[in-house]
């Protein structure tokens, strides 16, 4: 097994109400955009995230599936899978990720009565 797959081995945050291979690939993608799993970086095998995760496995190809099919990772017969090293790809991602960060936050602001502004002041004094 290579250094850096203990990095995908960490333990993820799952919320038993949504789909797992959903909340994989959202870690996994986020995980990738901020770097903590490089560019070029072998993944586990199918199998091994599987067995890892203590899930299906058709689960766990799903989430490659799904990351394969948005660009950020590619797979190569007799070689594995590895994450892209096209920036522009990781760079789109990235920006989808801050959007809905975004998008998320205004929700919130307006559940509370809040501007954003006046939320993040809020966030960002201390008690």
């Amino acid at each position: 097994m290579d250094e850096g797959m203990p990095l995908l081995f960490e333990e993820f945050t799952l919320n038993p109400s949504r789909p797992i291979y959903e909340q994989f690939v959202e870690q996994i993608r986020a995980r990738i955009v901020s770097g903590i799993i490089p560019t070029g970086q072998r993944l586990p095998s199918v199998r091994e995230f599987a067995a890892d995760k203590r899930v299906n496995p058709t689960t766990a190809a799903r989430t490659y599936q799904e990351l394969e099919r948005s660009g950020l990772i590619v797979t190569y017969r007799g070689q594995g899978t590895f994450v892209t090293g096209d920036m522009e790809i990781i760079g789109k991602a990235r920006a989808e990720l801050a959007r809905a960060a975004v998008q998320e936050l205004k929700r919130t602001a307006k559940a509370l009565g809040l501007s954003v502004e006046e939320m993040l002041e809020l966030g960002e004094k201390e008690d």
